[in-house]
């Protein structure tokens, strides 16, 4: 699956995603909110590096569309029944990779943050042994390497990343 980042103005940003399985998705904006780490790409990285199998990029890689909808107006409003008729049902496994996603990007991009100099300190909710492990230091590793890059495109430059 590839998944292209695509930069706004300001700290805005689409996502596009290319998959084998499932519809085609529409594109959909990002929340934006940091200029070198867009909190899409967080996520990627951290369910990359970690391993997370259920979070949002492994749900979308199996044929969930997750916080995407179809490409296609007919599938769409296919996608739309079948969510009325059957809510969806989060496993537990799935509930605890979700968790497990926030959890990470919660501290690895203070401890990126600090480290680059865009922060003095580390958050108190950031507990300073979690912020030294092998897992959060691999995934700092892999925010400091997109994060210029990042950062350095124009607007309507783009990041492609494979799943």
């Amino acid at each position: 699956m590839r998944i292209v980042f695509t930069k706004g103005p300001g700290t805005s940003y689409d996502i596009a995603v290319h998959r084998e399985a499932g519809a085609a998705l529409a594109p959909r904006g990002g929340p934006g909110g940091h200029p070198y780490l867009p909190h899409d790409l967080v996520h990627f990285l951290v369910e990359a590096e970690a391993g997370i199998e259920l979070g949002v990029y492994g749900r979308l890689a199996a044929g969930d569309n997750g916080m995407f909808w179809p490409a296609d107006p007919a599938e769409r409003t296919r996608a739309a029944r079948r969510r009325k008729q059957r809510p969806a049902q989060s496993t537990p496994r799935a509930k605890a990779d979700m968790e497990r996603s926030e959890e990470l990007a919660g501290i690895a991009v203070p401890v990126w943050e600090l480290r680059r100099g865009h922060a003095k300190t580390l958050p108190a909710y950031v507990p300073e042994a979690e912020a030294a492990t092998p897992l959060v230091e691999r995934i700092v590793a892999r925010l400091d390497t997109c994060a210029d890059r990042w950062h350095a495109l124009p607007v309507g430059g783009s990041l492609e990343l494979n799943w």
